[in-house]
């Protein structure tokens, strides 16, 4: 009965230990730790900013809910300043995205953050106008996205606070996520539009409308120049400035002859008449 090769032979088994225990230190194993090390250290930091920007697509979605509730209520300052408090929080959770991404290249955990980023910038957008009925600058977005570390205390507060040498993290949000934010923007005024025909409110479609149009143009500018993303939701944009223009068109033609409490039904009964391929020109 043959033996198996090594088996009864304590010579060869330990030099094959010896072996073993010399790749250990191995100049190529070593390498390859410090490259496990890094590959783990990404990885989790990757994790992180998902978590954090999970976080806030949830929230800053709360703040655009709360914001639609503007055309159902006599005052809506109240909350303006509640949608405001809301977003500082969401900012305060941007400042979590900024530390980890400290001396780190962004565009390599781009994609880890952006869907919260994007959802902050339209909700950021939407309350911007709804106080000042124009569109917000990625500048001054931006401007808001300044933070100490350590503290949670924006560049607006410095002068206030005592100054206890910490260091100044700043987030820029990209031009891509800015665009794709405006973009998705569009969808929650056209919801504006119709929750201002259901409560009587007949000037405001007709403003959103125009706002809507300079959009849509500002994005045909725009062409095959800027991201990929941002054609397909030009699609969306269509559609919705679509269904704002075909309403207000039955708005001034047929506007005095319905009742207010129907006006919501222009929506439901023009838009069906819209070819969802088609797109506006």
């Amino acid at each position: 009965m043959n033996r198996r090769e090594g088996e009864g032979c304590p010579r060869r088994n330990a030099d094959a230990a010896q072996d073993g225990d010399g790749n250990s230190s191995s100049p190529v194993i070593a390498a390859f730790k410090v490259f496990q090390q890094e590959l783990d250290t990404k990885h989790d930091k990757h994790e992180r900013l998902v978590k954090i920007s999970r976080d806030v697509t949830i929230e800053s979605k709360r703040s655009i809910f709360l914001l639609h509730r503007v055309t159902s209520v006599p005052n809506a300052d109240d909350i303006l300043k509640e949608a405001e408090v809301k977003l500082d929080s969401v900012r305060q959770k941007i400042g979590q995205i900024a530390e980890e991404l400290r001396g780190e290249d962004i565009f390599q955990f781009h994609r880890a953050f952006t869907p919260g980023i994007q959802e902050y910038v339209e909700a950021v957008s939407f309350l911007h106008y709804i106080r000042n009925r124009s569109l917000i600058s990625l500048e001054e977005i931006n401007a808001r996205l300044v933070f100490m570390t350590g503290e949670k205390v924006e560049l607006k507060d410095l002068a206030e606070a005592p100054q206890t040498g910490g260091q100044v993290l700043t987030f820029q949000v990209t031009p891509s996520d800015y665009l794709l934010g405006v973009a998705d923007l569009t969808g929650e005024l056209m919801r504006m539009c119709i929750s201002s025909v259901g409560n009587g409110d007949i000037d405001t479609p007709f403003q959103l409308s125009q706002f809507l149009r300079q959009i849509h143009d500002g994005f045909s500018y725009i062409g095959n120049t800027g991201p990929y993303e941002v054609s397909k939701k030009l699609h969306t944009l269509r559609q919705s400035l679509g269904k704002v223009e075909d309403a207000c068109y039955a708005l001034r033609v047929r506007g005095s002859e319905i009742p207010k409490h129907m006006l919501a039904d222009v929506f439901s009964s023009r838009t069906t008449l819209l070819d969802p391929e088609e797109g506006v020109v």
